[in-house]
């Protein structure tokens, strides 16, 4: 440990850091390593200034308590401390975590962009390029939409004499994701195109060999029109522009044909996903003000945030797992009456956090001014900057959602995939989408509406009117107050952040309750058990890592972690079939009914959801096809598939088999 002279402030070293962390996190190594590289405060050089998250969360609330004192009624630092502390109740995604007061790295707070333009030429597409890139160094991930660019064989007015179309472009933009590091990870990237553009099936296609397009995430957006044409095997018009009313190119197309190319890709590579447009533009409260600039046009690299071009959004989850009062037991209940009280909370923290993100803006503009470059070298990033906040300031979005949905069912005794744990499943989501818009009411009060609210635009929106309908008295409100934020929800995948929390990810299943790990025997090793000797003669010993809160649930019913890591196999099969995760896990669970599951909870988000159906090896493309036919009729706005298998996998089930 030293200090710098420059700030004062005591540097750890990498091993100093990991060690303190996997104290906290009571000897999880995995959750250790992965905060000190991603969260902990480091500065340019990659220095390590915080070794614990409890440092990690003092630094964040101290700032998010300095933007409270703006407004009435702030929240002390201690009283956000509070809520951040030890991952139990709000936690900020990655960028907020590793960014809110770190004033040696200039990166954005945001998690996602959208960025695009309607200029369908190479000074067009390659301006795009820059400012995605100009994104991803500042730790953003980008979307954006191909459905402008011309199709293949088009007339251009250039030595080409017709157009490449858009498959080419994806490959560039793809190469420009892979050639961004940002902190030792690279850059995230989604391109859709609707299911309109004639060259759609080519960018259907483009991924399906593994070797192109690798630093993309590629969805295609499908309309209601389309869906009907497939159910009713009739043909399907595409067309460009693809939304003309006089367009210069049309094609006729068997809809159905199509659609078994989108759901054998899918089946056969995990792409691409589907987006199911009408449906996000209908149900969107942003799309209120699309003539103001808000139209909604693609999507961030996962899907659950669709947004307008230059729009941005930061992430944060509440644990719902932490409002279970006495969990595995016969007594165990959700408290819903704290759950209200940290839903206004942290709301107010999405809110300060626009603040937070606007005031890296601005540094990030100083920066551009003040480097040595040529003035109009720098004049694409500058804009770029200056575009994203002003529909910061415009519309203040934000991206509230939950993580632990799998295990907080579990706890309650719920089986995750019945209808008695969709059914609740369904009040938390109404309940948190009710009281978070109502805290922006609240402020709306305290600190003035978004810029650009307006009550009579929204009057007609299914999403506000189905709140409404609930709760008469948040009309009545926000009529008279307007709304801090123009949109407020999400449910992101929370994957990594779900290490820190201990926790089911997101919306998801518990993937399973334990897994296998392997660890070479070195030959001085005592106390190992060799479970086998590989072809050139080294011994591995396997070990079981388990689902934290499954043995919370076998501690919790009087078996101790001691006994169950010396179980055999067999012994542990029936341990699991006594248990809330038994026929509740990834695999086990029915996919038609998860589909029902996301259709039911996304009446209550106001963006999307991120949420992959995962399917064994051997399902069938025809199922595969259901379930998406599914997802669109129970009003779901995105569905993704993997089936295990059609990519690499990571990790080794307690089965040998390869999982994702």
């Amino acid at each position: 440990m030293e200090t710098t002279e420059k700030t004062q402030k005591k540097m750890y070293s990498f091993e100093e850091a990991v060690n303190a962390a996997k104290d906290y996190f009571k000897g999880d190594q995995l959750a250790a390593v992965v905060w000190v590289n991603k969260y902990a405060l480091k500065d340019s050089d990659g220095n390590i200034y915080e070794k614990t998250p409890e440092q990690m969360h003092r630094r964040i609330a101290r700032e998010m308590a300095r933007i409270e004192k703006k407004y009435p009624n702030p929240m002390s630092e201690d009283e956000i401390f509070e809520l951040l502390k030890d991952f139990k109740y709000i936690i900020p995604a990655g960028s907020p975590m590793a960014g809110i007061g770190n004033t040696d790295q200039l990166t954005s707070l945001s998690n996602c962009f959208v960025i695009g333009h309607n200029a369908d030429s190479y000074g067009g597409i390659i301006r795009t390029d820059e400012e995605q890139v100009q994104l991803m160094k500042r730790r953003g991930g980008v979307g954006h939409d191909l459905s402008h660019i011309r199709p293949s064989g088009s007339p251009v007015k250039n030595s080409a004499l017709t157009s490449t179309g858009i498959v080419p472009f994806m490959e560039r933009y793809s190469n420009s994701t892979r050639e961004v590091a940002q902190d030792g990870r690279r850059g995230a990237l989604m391109l859709s195109v609707s299911i309109k553009h004639p060259d759609s099936e080519s960018f259907i296609d483009a991924k399906l060999d593994g070797t192109k397009v690798t630093g993309a995430n590629i969805s295609i957006k499908i309309d209601d029109e389309f869906m009907r044409a497939v159910a009713e095997n009739n043909t399907y018009t595409q067309q460009y522009p693809v939304d003309s009313n006089n367009p210069t190119y049309t094609k006729t197309i068997k809809a159905q044909d199509l659609w078994n190319k989108i759901v054998y890709n899918a089946w056969q590579s995990a792409e691409p996903g589907i987006l199911f447009w009408d449906t996000i533009i209908n149900e969107s409260v942003a799309d209120c003000y699309a003539d103001l600039g808000f139209r909604t046009v693609s999507t961030n690299p996962c899907g659950e945030i669709p947004l307008c071009p230059y729009d941005s959004c930061r992430l944060q989850a509440i644990n719902l797992f932490s409002f279970v009062e006495k969990p595995f037991t016969s007594d165990a209940k959700f408290n819903f009456s704290k759950f209200k009280e940290y839903i206004r909370k942290g709301q107010r923290l999405m809110d300060d956090l626009i603040d937070l993100e606007i005031e890296k803006i601005d540094k990030i503009l100083e920066k551009i001014v003040s480097d040595p470059e040529d003035t109009e070298i720098k004049r694409v990033e500058r804009l770029l900057w200056e575009k994203i906040k002003k529909k910061a300031v415009q519309g203040r979005r934000t991206g509230f959602g939950i993580t632990a949905e799998g295990d907080m069912l579990a706890a309650l005794g719920l089986i995750y995939g019945t209808e008695i744990a969709t059914e609740f499943s369904e009040e938390i989501h109404k309940t948190l989408a009710i009281s978070a818009y109502a805290s922006s009411v609240e402020m709306a009060k305290e600190r003035g509406a978004f810029e650009i609210f307006n009550f009579e635009k929204e009057k007609d929106n299914p999403f506000l009117n189905r709140l409404f309908k609930e709760s008469p008295e948040l009309k009545e409100s926000m009529q008279k107050y307007g709304r801090r934020n123009i949109s407020i929800l999400t449910i992101a995948p929370t994957g990594s952040t779900s290490l820190m929390t201990q926790t089911s990810s997101g919306i998801e299943p518990v993937f399973l309750p334990y897994y296998k790990r392997r660890r070479k025997v070195n030959p001085n090793d005592q106390n190992v058990t060799v479970s086998f000797v590989d072809e050139v003669g080294d011994a591995w010993e396997e070990y079981n890592i388990f689902h934290h809160k499954f043995l919370l649930w076998a501690e919790t019913n009087g078996y101790s972690k001691d006994t169950i890591e010396q179980m055999k196999e067999e012994d542990l099969i029936k341990l699991v079939e006594k248990s809330p995760y038994h026929k509740a896990t990834s695999n086990d669970i029915n996919w038609m009914e998860k589909v029902k599951m996301q259709g039911r909870i996304q009446k209550w988000v106001d963006h999307s959801i991120s949420v992959t159906i995962n399917l064994p090896s051997d399902v069938s493309q025809k199922l595969v096809g259901q379930l998406y036919t599914e997802a669109w009729k129970n009003g779901c706005k995105g569905v993704t598939v993997y089936r295990d298998g059609s990519r690499d996998g990571v990790m080794i089930s307690n089965k040998g088999e390869k999982k994702k």
